[in-house]
């Protein structure tokens, strides 16, 4: 069995900690369930204020990012290619960001907060409206932020920096070198295995929609037998899904995904009642807009209630948990696009299309629950939420073809989010190779049905799912610290970017257009600038542990040498050089006329131009540099 595609300290690692939990949670249920549910509880009660204020962060952070100087940069070298077409590209990230999610709490989601609103009376038109607007908070921009923010750090350090797709190389400009040592596989295990969790109680809510529905339908027993099977067939799909590799098997599952989502979505738009669903889409947003400030920040600190723990920090907690899973997936499949075609795909698309899905069925449950079905669709959700929406079909014409789609759709959706979660957690447990043995792959989607098996058999569901919400807590401080990375990453390339195109000023320019500068002028800016901003490089590079680097510096010339793996080296050039004086110079008609006009010129030992630096500043010649490093590839 080969290993070269393992990181065993986190491959191991992880494997570990998940045996043990899964042993420690089947072997004692009830007592796991009780200490997990007190300790997320404590958690939440404690640190909402946290998960608020963070997640508030985080959109401010990707807000930024998207549309301010950064939003140009790309998820790769300036000449990348996005790998996937935009369709193709928006079906993955939804097919992974929300999937089962939207069909389990599409009906039930705005229905429960219709029941039991945490400020509305129950049952009425006012609790309608705020029940919809509530559910747009819950699935809107915040949470997708929080997925936003994690692909785009991964995306952005690992095909523009080209470090490892892994969490670890998002705090590479906060830890240097060191996120290869034991704090690196530290943080990879700890997304690996609040994956592994985190899918398989996503799972669970899946299967057990699935079975409920074949139960509703068509009379299939609704038992640990059928789970099972249904688990079995679902995981072999999956299976044979991440073997084929993102380009194909997601792709073209995720593709099915939407189609048969929009499908399902039109089909009741259109039977329901739809003059109505079209102007509360209207009213929904309008008042999502409204509320959007106050919701952000509000904790009900004044008046405390439980709704608030049970609701929307569950829900912040819930994505946080997931956003290792979801945001990696987001990373691998938006290589060559701008963090500004990031942040609006991500951000937006997603937001508005489920928007759109709660809305249609959220609003058409209401509007029956109020109307034909005389609150038959409010006593299906508080009876059982995995019934809930084949509940709901049956007030809509062709009640067993739209659920026999429900089904199909909730099926793929189940396959979608597995074999993308498998995908994640091969490419943590390899540190971020994509190219792994078929094994491998085998291995974590063999885990992962397993792991949903033996939680649903024993009834360990609810034990893990507050482990995995539990863990959502440290996972919070690791986000800001990929925000601040992020940050601090971007503003360094944008100066880098800016000063080395850009260099002196028009006027300084111009002046030595017309007045060129003489060799003995050259040579004074190389002992000025040139040889103390290499020294700076230089410095900094000794600091994060690259002792291979040195630097020679004499009065014709100031050269920067970086060794690399494998006998490569990486070498930065200033001397000066010469080139034929301008024709319309002031001097050409001189008596004084020089035949040539020097500049001070940089040169690396994989690119042969020379480009000029004169009138760089100390900071401008470093910067540029480091941008050089930056695009440079050993052959």
């Amino acid at each position: 069995m080969s290993v070269k595609h393992i990181n065993p300290r986190v491959f191991w690692g992880s494997s570990a900690i998940i045996g043990a939990l899964l042993v420690s949670t089947l072997a004692m249920p009830g007592i796991a369930d009780h200490a997990f549910k007190a300790a997320q509880a404590w958690a939440i009660d404690t640190f909402g204020w946290f998960y608020i204020s963070s997640v508030a962060v985080f959109l401010v952070v990707v807000l930024a990012l998207g549309f301010g100087p950064a939003g140009k940069l790309k998820l790769g070298p300036d000449d990348a290619e996005p790998d996937f077409p935009y369709v193709s590209w928006l079906a993955m990230l939804f097919a992974a960001g929300m999937g089962i999610g939207l069909m389990y709490f599409a009906v039930a989601e705005p229905v429960q907060h219709y029941i039991s609103p945490p400020e509305a009376k129950s049952g009425t038109i006012t609790a309608a409206r705020e029940a919809m607007a509530i559910t747009f908070h819950h699935y809107g921009v915040h949470a997708w932020a929080i997925y936003a923010l994690v692909g785009l750090s991964l995306g952005y350090f690992t095909y523009r920096k080209d470090l490892p797709l892994t969490l670890r190389s998002g705090l590479s400009p906060l830890l240097g070198k060191r996120i290869n040592g034991p704090i690196g596989d530290a943080i990879d295990i700890f997304a690996v295995c609040g994956t592994v969790f985190g899918v398989s109680t996503s799972l669970g809510f899946g299967v057990s929609q699935m079975t409920a529905g074949l139960a509703y339908e068509y009379g299939v027993p609704d038992g640990t037998t059928t789970k099972i099977v249904v688990i079995v067939l679902v995981m072999g799909a999956a299976t044979l899904s991440v073997l084929s590799g993102a380009d194909r098997g997601i792709r073209r599952l995720s593709e099915l995904n939407l189609a048969m989502a929009v499908l399902l979505m039109l089909f009741v738009l259109a039977l329901g009642p739809t003059l109505f669903l079209l102007r509360a889409l209207m009213q929904n947003f309008g008042l999502y807009l409204d509320h959007f400030v106050m919701r952000t920040f509000t904790l009900y600190a004044y008046e405390p209630r439980a709704w608030m723990a049970d609701w929307t920090l569950f829900y912040w907690a819930w994505w946080i948990a997931w956003s290792p899973f979801v945001g990696m997936f987001i990373a691998r499949i938006s290589r060559g696009r701008t963090i500004r075609e990031f942040v609006i795909g991500v951000l937006f698309v997603p937001t508005a299309f489920t928007f759109l899905w709660m809305t249609v069925f959220g609003n058409t449950a209401i509007s029956l629950d109020l109307g034909s079905a005389a609150g038959g669709i409010a006593r299906a959700v508080q009876a059982d939420l995995s019934t809930a929406l084949f509940k709901f079909l049956e007030y809509l014409p062709a009640a067993s073809i739209t659920s026999t789609l429900a089904i199909a759709l909730v099926a793929v959706f189940f396959i979608t989010s597995a074999d993308s979660g498998a995908l994640v957690i091969d490419t943590l447990a390899s540190g971020g190779a994509e190219d792994t043995p078929r094994w491998q792959r085998i291995y974590w989607c063999v885990l992962l049905g397993v792991t949903a098996t033996l939680l649903l058999v024993i009834g360990g569901l609810g034990a893990l799912q507050a482990a995995t919400l539990l863990a959502a807590l440290p996972f919070c401080f690791i986000m800001l610290l990929l925000a601040v990375g992020l940050v601090r990453q971007t503003n360094a390339d944008l100066a880098g970017v800016t000063l080395s195109d850009t260099a002196p000023a028009v006027a300084t320019r111009l002046k030595r257009l017309l007045v060129p500068a003489r060799r003995t002028e050259i040579l004074r800016e190389l002992a000025q600038t040139g040889g103390p901003a290499l020294r700076s490089v230089h410095e900094a590079l000794q600091k994060e542990g690259w002792a291979e680097s040195v630097v020679e510096i004499d009065e014709e010339r100031c050269v920067l040498t970086l060794g690399m793996e494998a006998g490569r080296s990486f070498t930065y050039r200033l001397a000066p050089r010469s080139r034929p004086l301008a024709a319309y110079t002031a001097l050409e008609a001189s008596e004084e006329r020089r035949s040539k006009a020097w500049f001070l010129a940089a040169q690396t030992n994989e690119d042969s131009r020379m480009r000029d630096l004169t009138g760089f500043t100390v900071e401008q010649i470093a910067a540029d540099v480091l941008t050089q490093l930056e695009r440079w590839r050993p052959r």
